[in-house]
């Protein structure tokens, strides 16, 4: 008799997998939508580029904090409930901004408060979503290169899809509108995971003791230890922290500044996302295919190169659209080969007991400096002006860019872990909790996203 599970995994196992990678697709095409919107909503109201990078960092700071100090009450709560209810909740903060527009209520104090609400449980529903990632992988069988890029693509191409439809509809209807589609992606994508991912696919913790101040700070203390202990870990967390906070600035001020400064149509805003979206949707997949066969060092230092410092640089020095789009699309490709790797590498040197918390220090670690991009990037673009501020942040990319280049540990990327890695560092950095020599499962990584990703931060299943 022939046995049917010998044809390969059980297709309802995958279901969690695709699920999660659905429910990541319909809110990052809410989230790069709403990532126009709202700046562009600041810009026509006030005129200011430092009010608009205050809003992206009324944002992005609660996002941060929450992603940094939310790991373990994710474990207690459950992962995904935390990951389901907070982005439920983000969606009722989001959809505050435009009815509150329609009612001419909408000031600039209310929409500081509600991107700010927004932001902190989206932080904690992204603790709690990046865990889920490599279950969902397992359950599926699916290799860890192949699953991480199949969850990058979700980002990428809803940033290729919503991008572009954002500024069609901001043209055709109002940014408000825009910002609404986004609040009902946040409600949509927590009802997928409610329905389809299974409790199975969390990591199983030990919940210990009560859940006291100074346990939460212990729990916390092993992120940031762990952290510490490996320097590739902590060379990635660096390098990367720089990029976003440079990301950051360019996404949510610089661009939109340059297109209406330039061109004065939201139309080309969304052409420009679309592109980066196109080029890094191309870039992820071939991460994803053929990922396992490239050399990762090699990989990830010239896409990093070439992929952070030339959309600055061709802002700088062009007033028209078409070199913006071909460099957007380049670097694009360039830069979404990179989450992949970056995935497959975190998730193989992590033990699974510890990756709610240390992924989630990772995540803030690396998105520490994205709240203060906004400012930097209004502030100085007031202060210097946009082609100066530009010039100056494509040196800042380029020199760090070159770190993989300087520094041994970088190639250690390329040498997977002995097996007896995540039973020791359990050992060592975990003492309280359970220590069963189980390594991470082989599944995917955002948010980004990986988890550690070079482009903005998104929400629900948006790690």
């Amino acid at each position: 008799m022939t046995d049917i599970k010998s044809a390969g995994p059980d297709t309802r196992r995958r279901a969690p997998m695709y699920g999660l990678v659905s429910a990541y697709l319909i809110s990052q095409i809410g989230t790069a939508m709403s990532a126009l919107a709202i700046p562009w909503l600041v810009l026509i109201t006030t005129g200011s580029a430092a009010k608009t990078g205050l809003v992206g960092f009324v944002e992005m700071a609660p996002y941060v904090l929450l992603q940094a100090t939310g790991g373990p009450l994710a474990d207690r709560v459950g992962l995904r409930r935390t990951c389901v209810t907070g982005n439920f909740a983000a969606a009722l903060a989001v959809a505050s901004i435009p009815a509150l527009h329609a009612m001419d209520a909408l000031s600039l104090g209310a929409l500081v408060g509600l991107v700010a609400v927004a932001g902190a449980v989206r932080g904690l529903a992204d603790a709690a979503t990046s865990p889920l990632v490599p279950g969902t992988a397992m359950l599926g069988e699916f290799e860890l290169e192949r699953a991480a890029g199949l969850y990058s693509a979700a980002n990428r191409a809803g940033l290729l899809i919503g991008m572009p439809l954002a500024g069609v509809l901001i043209g055709a209807t109002s940014a408000p509108t825009v910002v609404l589609i986004d609040a009902i992606s946040f409600a949509v994508a927590a009802a997928i995971i409610a329905a389809l991912v299974p409790p199975e696919a969390a990591p199983k913790t030990d919940p210990g003791a009560p859940l006291t101040v100074g346990g939460y700070g212990a729990q916390l203390g092993e992120g940031l230890r762990f952290l510490r202990a490996d320097r590739l870990l902590l060379g990635l967390v660096t390098t990367v922290a720089v990029m976003n906070l440079f990301d950051q600035a360019l996404t949510s001020v610089l661009l939109p500044v340059w297109v209406r400064a330039r061109l004065n149509d939201p139309a080309a805003l969304g052409f420009i996302g679309g592109a980066m979206g196109i080029g890094a949707l191309v870039g992820v997949l071939v991460g994803a295919w053929i990922g396992s066969r490239l050399p990762r060092w090699g990989t990830y230092s010239f896409g990093s190169l070439l992929g952070a410092s030339p959309p600055f640089a061709v802002l700088a020095f062009s007033n028209t659209l078409i070199p913006v789009l071909v460099v957007s699309v380049v670097a694009g490709i360039a830069g979404g080969v990179l989450n992949p790797i970056i995935g497959a590498v975190l998730y193989e040197r992590i033990p699974p007991a510890m990756q709610t918390r240390v992924l989630g220090t990772i995540k803030a670690s690396a998105w520490v400096g994205i709240p203060f991009g906004s400012l930097v990037g209004g502030g100085l673009a007031t202060a210097i002006g946009l082609r100066a501020t530009l010039l100056v942040m494509a040196a800042a990319m380029l020199i760090t860019t070159l770190a993989p280049f300087a520094f041994p540990s970088w190639r250690t990327m390329n040498r997977a872990p002995v097996a007896e890695r995540g039973a020791a560092d359990e050992h060592d950095l975990a003492p309280s909790r359970r220590s069963d020599g189980v390594r991470p499962a082989q599944g995917p990584s955002r948010g980004g996203n990986s988890t550690v990703t070079v482009s903005p931060p998104p929400g629900c299943g948006k790690a």
